[in-house]
């Protein structure tokens, strides 16, 4: 059995439904689920588990949470090498740009996103919920 950590930030509730159908799709799929929130995972929690999603909405001018998010997300960067990640969150504003710099970053750092990365602008649908469920069964698949 797959142990997936589902670690995330949210503000309006928006990426943390997303978490949540990325959950439900990695326990249907049989695997082991912890979702955290972004401000109490570190590095040395990464290697408990075989596989990563993480959530964070845009902020700002189209970027990650700052406080938060961001500066614990970079600490793990290094840590990332090999490892199935997963990545999803919403947006009020913009395209969507922030998600694929996020997604080429974490590319960089030589993790292997298992799927195209989720998005929804504002109160997530049904199409983003299926495709956050699809995220969480190719986690752990």
């Amino acid at each position: 059995m797959k142990r997936i950590a589902i670690v995330y930030y949210s503000g309006t509730g928006n990426t943390e439904a997303l978490a949540q159908a990325v959950a439900k799709g990695a326990k249907e799929a049989g695997a082991e689920i912890k979702v955290i929130k972004a401000g109490l995972f570190s590095a040395d929690l990464l290697d408990s588990y075989d596989a990563v999603a993480f959530g964070c909405p845009a902020m700002g001018s189209e970027s990650l949470e700052d406080e938060v998010f961001e500066p614990m997300f970079n600490a793990l960067l290094p840590h990332l090498e090999g490892k199935p990640v997963g990545l999803f969150g919403s947006y009020g504003w913009g395209d969507g740009e922030w998600m694929e710099d996020w997604a080429e970053v974490t590319k960089e750092a030589g993790a292997v996103l298992v799927t195209d990365p989720v998005i929804a602008l504002d109160t997530p649908e049904e199409e983003a919920l299926n495709a956050a469920f699809s995220l969480g069964t190719a986690l752990a698949g």
